[in-house]
């Protein structure tokens, strides 16, 4: 039998990329939010759950919690940008 000849090695990457790609909504948002809201929000709150499209986010501090209500369709924005049909449709923001 002969050797099959090699794949490009894009190919095998690509693979690779998406078997290693976050399997939950959760876990993907997690993984781009730094990059997404930069380091100051980062800083501050982190996504901590999703349920049914909406994206809880536990924020430092009412004052930040308030502060990102008001960017909330800047934010869904974004991550609609970022991860297609895996992004949230709403946020839930908690304070503490």
């Amino acid at each position: 039998m002969g050797r099959r000849a090699p794949r490009p090695a894009s190919l095998a990457l690509g693979a690779a990329l998406r078997r290693g790609a976050p399997q939950t909504q959760l876990a993907a948002v997690q993984t781009v939010w730094r990059e997404v809201v930069g380091e100051a929000i980062a800083a501050a709150a982190e996504p901590a759950a999703e349920r049914a499209g909406t994206l809880t986010i536990r924020c430092r501090t009412a004052t930040w919690a308030q502060e990102l209500s008001l960017m909330e369709d800047e934010l869904l924005g974004r991550l609609r940008e970022r991860l297609g049909d895996r992004s949230p449709s709403s946020l839930k923001l908690l304070a503490g």
